[in-house]
């Protein structure tokens, strides 16, 4: 989140400070920018979550491509598992989507590790709905 410091303290220059910062990156940089925006957006308030059911929804895991990034990777699970909360899954993400873009760390690294988080979060889910049964 860019603060009132980054910003000059006027958030209507907000627009004017983002272009500012793409016309700086490289291409590579402006692709991962891009790619984080459309991320934020997507686990937006609008997004979609499953109503109630009888019993816990079944993921329909979408295949891991051979070659992937995180982004794709988090719109893959995203798909693969949508009754989970987007909500509990944003900090997460955000952690390792971060570690990606501004860490340096491997894409299949950080999407291994997203796996593990959507698995989790998917057991997490089926106890939550057993107990509540």
């Amino acid at each position: 989140m860019l603060t009132p410091m980054a910003t000059g303290g006027n958030s209507r220059r907000l627009p004017e400070r983002l272009a500012e910062i793409y016309a700086k990156l490289g291409e590579q940089e402006r692709r991962s920018l891009l790619d984080f925006a459309e991320f934020l957006l997507q686990r937006g308030p609008d997004s979609g979550t499953t109503g109630p059911s009888t019993g816990p929804a079944s993921p329909k895991l979408l295949p891991r491509p051979e070659s992937e990034s995180v982004v794709a990777a988090i719109k893959r699970l995203t798909g693969s598992y949508p009754m989970l909360d987007k909500q509990a899954l944003f900090s997460k993400t955000s952690e390792l989507m971060s570690a990606h873009l501004l860490q340096g760390r491997e894409a299949q690294e950080i999407i291994d590790e997203l796996e593990a988080v959507f698995q989790q979060q998917y057991r997490d889910y089926v106890e939550r709905f057993e107990q509540d049964a």
